[in-house]
């Protein structure tokens, strides 16, 4: 799914680094063609990946502004291509190999193990060269003015591609996972932020301790959550800066599917809450078991407009997020690249905007997980829980 499609599964970096002083078109069209996507289908090659067009996967050359610059954005995609031989269909062609093998050396009973290895490898190769790539592609939006970047794949092994190819695209440039943690410094006033500091319980800054450490942070916001859906109101304030209006409002709530995990005397336990929520008495009874939320749906609704996306708690990726549809005024004048243009900026206003509604909403989490409420706050939800503090 790209980033124009109407439902589309997100994670967000940090652009860490100086970019030059020269245009950023002139700059990235040189580094972006350079590691542009070469195609393998008239290859037996196993696996190839580059950058191509948003608008047109055959395309790897970045000569053109129109082809990936769109005023402060930058938009290329990532386009990995591979061939895989299905396992069934290897197998059938081993037995038969070695069936082959063994008539012609009848005085062996088996096939040699290192006989055995030689004649899969050539199997595979024969098998590949006969099988199509297939390609798969995965969009990119670079807001070079925030320096955040927007990256349309949650597969981990995707995500790993794209950072080490990025890595190499822009030599003196890396990218940052924006994680629970780091969503929290962004979005923070200077004394909150010092309040977040000395609840950091990470040994080191290293990423991977600041997400593993800080588990709390989503696990909080989603208990946080799913009280105030039930006994609080679900009425938020703008207070981010972002396409919305600094002081509008908006609601925020979870519904349909929550996802708990927690440990039992027989390993980590996993429960799956589906459906619409009358009272959370399923989840309830999962949390007073020592279970936490790790993924929820949630929901935004601004006056007619409604967004909803599954929030990964580790990490915050929104899976399957579903902004409002995009729709374009068009008339006789107006031609296919202006279109294609003016889609792409209303799709990133209401992308933009529900992730400027979940950072207001991240926001008003915190002033209380970090101020001397939470105490008050803690305690109410354990009573709604029918738990006491001392097993929060």
């Amino acid at each position: 799914m790209g980033i124009l499609a109407n439902t589309v599964s997100i994670c967000q970096f940090k652009v860490l680094g100086d970019l030059p002083k020269e245009p950023a078109f002139e700059w990235a069209s040189e580094k972006l063609s350079k590691q542009g996507f070469r195609s393998i289908d008239h290859t037996s090659e196993e696996l190839s990946f580059g950058w191509v067009h948003v608008d047109d996967p055959k395309d790897a050359s970045f000569a053109s502004p129109q082809a990936f610059s769109r005023d402060r954005y930058l938009v290329f995609s990532l386009r990995r291509d591979q061939r895989k031989v299905p396992s069934g269909l290897l197998k059938a062609h081993m037995e038969r190999a070695e069936a082959e093998f063994l008539a012609a050396h009848p005085g062996m009973q088996r096939v040699p193990k290192q006989k055995k290895e030689e004649l899969r490898d050539a199997v595979h190769g024969t098998l590949l060269a006969k099988t199509l790539p297939a390609p798969a592609v995965f969009d990119a939006v670079w807001d070079t003015e925030s320096g955040i970047v927007t990256f349309t794949s949650l597969n981990a092994k995707i995500v790993e591609l794209f950072e080490n190819l990025f890595k190499q695209t822009f030599e003196n440039l890396r990218l940052l996972a924006i994680h629970p943690y780091g969503r929290a410094e962004g979005v923070l006033d200077a004394p909150h932020l010092e309040s977040l500091h000395k609840a950091n319980q990470a040994g080191t800054d290293a990423a991977l301790d600041l997400i593993k450490d800080n588990q709390w942070l989503g696990h909080d916001f989603l208990l946080w959550l799913m009280y105030q859906t039930m006994e609080a109101s679900s009425l938020y304030t703008v207070d981010q800066q972002g396409p919305a209006g600094i002081g509008e409002s908006y609601a925020a709530y979870l519904n349909d599917r929550l996802i708990l995990v927690g440990g039992a005397d027989c390993g980590m336990q996993k429960v799956t809450v589906i459906g619409p929520q009358d009272a959370f008495a399923e989840v309830r009874t999962a949390l007073q078991g020592g279970k936490q939320i790790t993924e929820a749906i949630l929901y935004f609704e601004q006056q007619e407009n409604q967004w909803k996306l599954t929030l990964k708690g580790e990490m915050f990726h929104f899976a399957s997020f579903k902004a409002p549809a995009v729709k374009v005024e068009k008339d006789n004048r107006t031609d296919q690249a202006s279109e294609k243009e003016a889609v792409f900026y209303e799709r990133m206003h209401v992308v933009e905007e529900g992730i400027q509604l979940f950072d207001s909403l991240y926001h008003s989490f915190l002033q209380q997980r970090l101020g001397p409420q939470w105490e008050a706050t803690a305690s109410a939800i354990n009573t709604w829980l029918g738990r006491d503090q001392a097993s929060a």
